[in-house]
């Protein structure tokens, strides 16, 4: 199988910065001629407070760029699911999924950020409880012909979502920890990670796929996706004091989890396809990468000088002088 590749896309800023949906549409058109197969947008309803974060809503985003694109997968990674309406984001969802001719993919996780979860009057402590429940509305409404239940302080009677979207949108879970790893197992159709090694990321896909069989799941129907940040640059030493502040500025990996920017793939290209091959060895099938800086040339040179180390890819037509300014 060859590699796939993917992109974030940068609807989430720096606070010294803005998203701009055109840039974005650029950004996402170029990618898809370069042969790349995902874009991933983030998502937050804010973040920050004397440093806030400004971005574009993910869904919105992703709505916008499935009318500039054809092939590409488009995914969230991740979308804070407890704090979301269920049947609204099913509706949501299901509108982008037939607009998009079925390219939509939402990485799911329960969250972290507790001020969005007060601002929405979700309970943070039980955001697990309402993540599953989330997952499960949603998942009845995409795929039954009708639904009645009862759900804590939601009630459906002989609901009928149409049109149903054909197919589903993929659902992967993201998140580190055993619960979640089962969740990933049992409850979607696999595991979206951020920013792990490709050790880490053996034990933990183990784990996931261990929980699958327990439930007498397919493994090898489950479906993964890492995020791994990369900095192409003259040298392994020149690429790490590039990219090493700015994500340390940009991106947060919790001291408890696996996540860690030591994941980061650097150096020249043929080091950084090196780097990515223990990845794709380790199991991975698609990594969405986050470029250094989102800069353009990052996205240019990887398609260029990495993808071909990897199988990857088509033949490159160079980008217009000046068009990326």
């Amino acid at each position: 199988m060859s590699a796939k590749f993917g992109l974030a896309i940068e609807n989430f800023t720096s606070a010294e910065a803005t998203p701009d949906m055109r840039d974005l549409i650029r950004y996402a058109t170029r990618a898809e001629e370069l042969g790349y197969t995902s874009l991933w947008a983030w998502d937050h309803l804010f973040l920050g407070s004397k440093q806030p974060f400004p971005q574009l809503e993910a869904l919105t985003t992703l709505a916008v760029l499935s009318a500039h694109t054809e092939t590409v997968t488009l995914g969230t990674g991740i979308l804070v699911l407890p704090i979301r309406d269920p049947a609204l984001l099913a509706k949501t969802a299901a509108t982008i999924q037939d607009f998009s001719g079925g390219r939509l993919c939402l990485g799911v996780a329960a969250g972290w950020y507790e001020r969005e979860f007060a601002a929405t009057g979700t309970p943070f402590s039980g955001r697990g409880k309402v993540f599953e429940k989330n997952l499960e509305i949603c998942l009845r409404l995409w795929q039954d012909d009708e639904v009645t239940g009862e759900w804590d302080d939601l009630s459906f009677r002989r609901v009928r979502m149409l049109p149903r979207p054909e197919p589903r949108p993929a659902v992967l879970i993201g998140g580190y920890v055993d619960r979640v790893l089962r969740r990933a197992a049992t409850l979607a159709d696999g595991w979206l990670t951020y920013f792990y090694t490709a050790d880490a990321f053996t034990e933990s896909w183990t784990k996931i796929c261990n929980y699958a069989e327990e439930a007498d799941r397919d493994p090898a129907e489950l479906r993964n996706v890492s995020q791994l940040p990369i900095c192409i640059g003259a040298s392994k030493e020149e690429a790490q004091a590039r990219t090493g502040p700015w994500l340390a500025s940009y991106f947060d990996t919790p001291d408890w989890s696996d996540a860690t920017p030591d994941s980061a793939i650097t150096g020249t290209p043929e080091q950084c396809a090196e780097q990515l091959q223990a990845h794709i060895d380790a199991g991975v099938q698609e990594i969405c990468l986050v470029p250094h800086g989102y800069e353009q040339e990052q996205v240019e040179r990887f398609a260029a000088e990495v993808m071909p180390l990897l199988g990857a890819g088509e033949p490159v037509v160079p980008a217009a002088e000046g068009a990326w300014r």
